[in-house]
């Protein structure tokens, strides 16, 4: 009777050694899925002053648009939370819809190279994110429901693992990718 409840704790110290291997794998490709999101970003954000200069010399009096859209930027930049980012995202989104907008006023604007070259930068980089998006949110599916599902929850409660947050827009507005038109 020892011998098999010896037998017994062994292997349950392996399935428990096991779960808390798989929680630590799921958690490091969700920080890994994050980290894709976050290179996407840094290009968008790169993308954004010289997209607004490229704009400033043909709309100049859209002084307050410009500004909103540094602003949101440097606060995209210093999210340090997924809730954070969304909230930024959601700005940024919106404003580069308003940019955009605002060069069909500008047929010069529209036939300039360089602003066509951005606009084409930020239709890609846009797909890249919503891309990156998708994945994460996978990954955070995984992780989460490993969390969730018994006894891996027990393990999971017991080393500390919380959920992970999905990367969700509140609107179907901002789920969409600006529209560019060439």
């Amino acid at each position: 009777m020892i011998r098999f409840l010896f037998l017994l704790a062994i292997v349950l110290a392996i399935y428990a050694i096991y779960i808390y291997n798989k929680l630590i794998r799921f958690r490091t490709m969700v920080d890994e899925a994050w980290s894709g999101i976050d290179v996407h970003l840094k290009k968008r954000y790169d993308l954004i002053p010289n997209l607004v200069n490229t704009v400033k010399g043909y709309a100049s009096h859209e002084k307050e648009l410009f500004e909103k859209l540094a602003g949101l930027r440097a606060e995209g930049m210093g999210a340090n939370t997924v809730k954070d980012h969304i909230a930024a995202e959601t700005g940024i989104t919106r404003a580069l819809g308003q940019l955009f907008a605002i060069a069909e006023n500008y047929p010069d604007l529209k036939a300039n190279q360089n602003f066509v070259e951005l606009q084409r930068e930020v239709s890609g980089i846009e797909s890249d994110l919503q891309k990156a998006r998708q994945y994460y949110n996978g990954t955070v599916r995984n992780y989460n429901i490993m969390i969730d599902q018994f006894p891996s929850n027990l393990i999971a409660s017991y080393t500390k693992h919380v959920p992970a947050e999905f990367f969700e827009l509140s609107s179907d507005a901002e789920r969409s990718v600006p529209e560019i038109k060439f």
